[in-house]
């Protein structure tokens, strides 16, 4: 719809970042204050203003580090669009294409960013319903943003979705009915856990013929049969996500991101021994040296899972909102 160059209102598009069935989505620059953004282009558009306008506002009442923030929404040119924040980075889903299953503690901090973004949506009364490692961005810090939740429902009262939306490797069992609930979010949560856990998706796409076989759980395999080194505890937990039986599974993220959190302080490698120490132990010199240089070097930046915020090095308890990391 937009090209490379094109000047919509005070826009100017620099490239296309991503389309699907929703619309498309561009990278341009807000010339006015010379900042990045991303605007997304809904396919619909000869909709009723109002409802063209319904996603924007859903989106706008969610305001937290891990989810893509909504700026505002325009119209230009008889075109709509929803103007967000751009996030410079990769999906969490060609991460895992390039790198196969993550360490334990990289999985497990990318699933308690991702867990709180569903937590302060779910607080809102929002069902994602399309969550997988695609609609999830990381940047460069490490840092985890929820994208698209404009495919959610908003639910005034403890209502079911009637929509069938979804990934449907992603997709619980009651979502291929139409009935989204909060729990449905957990299922989707508890594919990607098993997706950064072993670097495979924890069945092929199900066919109609095997919805029978999905509701009774009889297509997944623990994710410690695909990676013996998973511990049990963090194996059971993802597995729970994924329970076919909604009374079986965790309900909310708040109760996935305290058993996870749990687990990571049992299960966590403990910090080694210090090279250097370890290598003059060893009695080889050049060792000795090569480690203790590599101790000099500056550690990666840590931030917050829960506030976002830059944390100081070996910090257990982040110092802003004494969460434990």
């Amino acid at each position: 719809m937009f090209f490379r160059g094109q000047t919509i209102g005070k826009y100017r598009i620099i490239s296309t970042l991503g389309s699907g069935g929703f619309g498309a989505v561009y990278l341009a620059e807000d010339t006015w204050i010379d900042k990045k953004v991303a605007l997304k282009v809904p396919h619909r558009q000869n909709m009723d203003f109002g409802e063209l306008l319904r996603e924007p506002r859903l989106l706008a009442s969610l305001s937290h580090p891990n989810v893509v923030t909504v700026l505002t929404a325009e119209k230009q040119d008889d075109v709509f669009f929803i103007v967000m924040e751009y996030v410079p980075g990769e999906t969490l889903e060609a991460i895992i294409e390039r790198e196969g299953a993550l360490d334990l503690t990289r999985a497990l901090d990318y699933t308690c960013q991702i867990c709180n973004a569903v937590d302060h949506a779910q607080k809102q009364g929002i069902i994602h319903r399309d969550l997988r490692p695609g609609n999830v961005l990381v940047t460069e810090q490490g840092m985890l943003k929820v994208a698209d939740f404009g495919t959610s429902r908003f639910l005034e009262i403890a209502a079911h979705g009637t929509t069938v939306i979804g990934s449907p490797p992603y997709m619980a069992p009651e979502q291929f009915q139409g009935k989204a609930v909060f729990a449905s979010d957990i299922y989707s949560l508890g594919v990607t856990m098993y997706q950064m856990l072993t670097g495979t998706l924890p069945y092929d796409t199900p066919a109609p013929s095997d919805l029978e076989r999905l509701m009774r759980g009889e297509l997944t395999t623990p994710p410690r049969v695909r990676n013996p080194k998973l511990p049990k505890s963090i194996s059971d937990i993802v597995m729970k996500a994924m329970a076919p039986e909604l009374t079986e599974r965790y309900q909310r993220a708040g109760e996935l991101l305290d058993a996870v959190l749990s687990a990571r302080a049992e299960v966590a490698p403990r910090r080694p021994w210090r090279p250097a120490v370890a290598a003059a132990v060893a009695g080889d010199p050049l060792r000795d040296i090569q480690a203790r240089l590599k101790a000099r070097e500056a550690p990666q930046a840590r931030f917050c899972w829960h506030c976002g915020k830059a944390l100081p090095a070996r910090a257990e308890a982040c110092p802003f909102c004494r969460e434990r990391q």
